[in-house]
């Protein structure tokens, strides 16, 4: 994982790799031979957090799909505002971005969140922002958010090989 997200925005306060490896399975019916790697990164009040996998993965479309999913399987997360594509401002491809409300010892957490993938890696980044945790999710700039998540998703990406 990079020192820095964002063009040196957010700072890695945690490697979470080995913690997603061991929760993300290695085979599935659409991913196969994948590996985990992940964050928690800072800055100021904003905690930031990206999981990427990689590997191989037949359908993309699934594993957003799996992964958006996935996010409210806890029983303690909602869904506050609906997935959809955008498109980043720089262009480039698309990402899925949506925000959950989770609910944290009787505290209601906003968390925005952009998804991708292709077919050797996807990713995902949610963030939380102390300063605001409870914000209307509805007042969430999605695009601004799907334009953050792209720059992170061209600082993480590596070639194959």
């Amino acid at each position: 994982m990079p020192q820095t997200l964002a063009g040196g925005k957010y700072k890695l306060a945690k490697d979470i790799s080995q913690q997603a490896g061991s929760s993300v399975p290695h085979e599935g019916p659409n991913e196969h031979d994948i590996k985990a790697a992940g964050g928690q990164y800072s800055s100021g009040t904003k905690s930031l957090v990206m999981l990427g996998l990689y590997g191989v993965i037949d359908d993309p479309e699934t594993a957003v799909d799996h992964t958006i999913r996935g996010m409210t399987r806890d029983g303690k997360t909602e869904v506050a505002v609906a997935d959809k594509e955008f498109m980043p401002s720089g262009g480039g491809d698309s990402l899925t971005c949506g925000v959950d409300v989770r609910t944290e010892m009787g505290q209601k957490v906003t968390l925005p969140f952009c998804v991708w993938a292709d077919s050797s890696t996807s990713g995902n980044v949610a963030e939380t922002d102390a300063a605001h945790l409870a914000k209307d999710p509805q007042s969430i700039d999605l695009q601004a958010f799907a334009d953050k998540a792209d720059t992170i998703r061209s600082e993480v990406r590596k070639p194959l090989g």
